[in-house]
C-alpha cells in the first residue's frame, strides 16, 4: 500500500530546505516554494512559476498540497458572511467574516466538531472528529481575507479563534498557525489583532503563560459561580473557577495581556442582579474586561436570550462598579453564523 504523502506545509522552512537539498536542489529553492505555498493563491504545485518543471514533478511525487475548498457561502442581512470549507479528507468546517464600521473580523475554527458539549452551543452537539492542522487553520484566514478584499475592498483587521472546537485542545497547531499568520513569510498580521478563546483548560493556560504568545486570550465564562457553570460547561467540573483565576493571573503576569471574559446572557439563568454582582467579583480578581454576548437560540436547546433592557441594565451595573464591559449584539444569526451557532452543516 502506497504511503500517504505529507502535506508540504507541515514542514518548517529549514526542514523543507533539507529535503530539497537531499534531492540535489539548491537551498534558495525552499524560499521560493515557501512564498508560493503560504502567500499566494495557489492550490497545486503546477501553479508555481519560478521553479523548473522537474522540481514540480519532485514535489508532486514527495508531498501533498491543496487548500480547503469553499463549498458554501451565505451572506446575512447584516453583512456577515459564513463560509463552509471542505477539507482534503472530506471533513467540513465553518468560518465567519464579520464586518463593522471600524473592523473586519474573521472567526475561525480549530477542530472538526468539539468534545466539550457546552449546553448552549450548537457545535457542542457534534462529536470532535479531529484537530485541524496549522495550515488548515491558516487557510481559513487566507481565504476569508481574500473574500474580505473582494466583497468589502479591504483586508481583515482582526482574527478570533472562536469558531468550531476548543483551541487549547489543539495547542501546538493553534500556536503554529498564529505564528504563520503573524510572520512576514505568512500574512504579517500583528499578534495584538488575534484573540484565542478557551472554555477554560487550566493546565494549557499555564502552558500559554510559559510560552508567552503575543495574542490576546479570552475565557468563555458564561456563569460566575461553579454551581451554575457546572450546569452549562462540563469542563468546569475539572477546571473550576478558582484554578482558572490563578492560571489567568499567571498568564497576565507573564504576558501583560488583559483577559477578556465572554459571557453569553441566558434568560433567567445567569442574568439576575446576583449574577451581575458575582461577575463583578470574578472580574476584579483578574486584569480584565467583559464582553456580554446576546444568546443565539439553537434548535433543541432549552435557552433563550435575555431581554434587551435587562441586558443593558446588567451591563450598566458592571460599568458602575468599574468593570470595563460592552454588550455585543448578535451578528449573522439569520444564517446560523452567530456565536454558538456553528454546526458544520453542509
Amino acid at each position: 500500500m502506497e504511503k500517504e504523502k505529507a502535506d508540504i506545509r507541515s514542514l518548517e522552512i529549514h526542514e523543507l530546505q533539507e529535503k530539497l537539498e537531499e534531492q540535489g536542489e539548491p537551498g534558495f529553492r525552499s524560499k521560493q516554494i515557501w512564498d508560493w505555498i503560504w502567500r499566494k493563491d495557489i492550490s497545486s504545485f503546477a501553479e508555481i512559476r519560478n521553479i523548473p518543471k522537474s522540481l514540480i514533478g519532485t514535489l508532486e511525487s514527495k508531498f501533498s498540497f491543496g487548500r480547503p475548498t469553499v463549498v458554501d457561502v451565505q451572506k446575512s442581512s447584516d453583512g456577515t458572511i459564513k463560509c463552509g470549507f471542505e477539507l482534503s479528507d472530506g471533513e467540513f468546517i465553518e468560518g465567519v467574516l464579520i464586518p463593522t464600521d471600524s473592523r473586519i473580523t474573521a472567526c475561525i475554527s480549530s477542530q472538526v466538531g468539539c468534545s466539550l458539549s457546552c449546553a448552549f452551543c450548537a457545535t457542542g452537539l457534534l462529536k470532535r472528529k479531529r484537530n485541524l492542522f496549522s495550515y488548515e487553520i491558516y487557510d481559513q484566514v487566507f481565504l476569508l481575507n481574500r473574500l474580505s478584499r473582494e466583497v468589502y475592498g479591504k483586508p481583515l483587521s482582526n482574527i478570533v479563534y472562536m469558531g468550531m472546537g476548543e483551541p487549547l485542545l489543539n495547542y501546538g497547531q493553534v500556536l503554529r498557525s498564529s505564528r504563520m499568520i503573524n510572520s512576514k513569510e505568512g500574512m504579517g498580521m500583528s499578534p495584538t489583532r488575534i484573540t484565542v478563546s478557551t472554555a477554560g483548560i487550566t493546565k494549557m493556560i499555564d502552558q500559554l503563560a510559559n510560552d508567552q504568545p503575543k495574542f490576546n486570550l479570552a475565557l468563555s465564562l458564561h456563569a460566575a459561580n461553579d454551581e451554575k457553570r457546572n450546569k452549562v460547561m462540563e469542563i468546569n467540573r475539572t477546571n473550576d473557577l478558582q484554578g482558572l483565576i490563578k492560571a489567568l493571573n499567571n498568564f497576565y503576569s507573564k504576558t501583560r495581556n488583559r483577559i477578556t471574559f465572554e459571557y453569553i446572557m441566558l434568560k433567567d439563568f445567569n442574568d439576575s442582579d446576583t449574577d451581575a454582582e458575582e461577575l463583578v467579583q470574578i472580574a476584579r480578581k483578574v486584569p480584565s474586561k467583559v464582553n456580554l454576548i446576546e444568546y443565539n437560540p439553537v434548535a433543541g436547546l432549552p435557552f433563550a436570550k435575555t431581554d434587551p433592557e435587562k441586558a443593558e441594565r446588567f451591563r450598566d451595573y458592571l460599568v458602575k462598579n468599574r468593570i470595563p464591559a460592552s454588550l455585543r449584539r448578535s451578528r449573522g444569526k439569520d444564517i446560523d453564523a452567530a456565536c454558538g451557532q456553528l454546526a458544520g452543516k453542509k
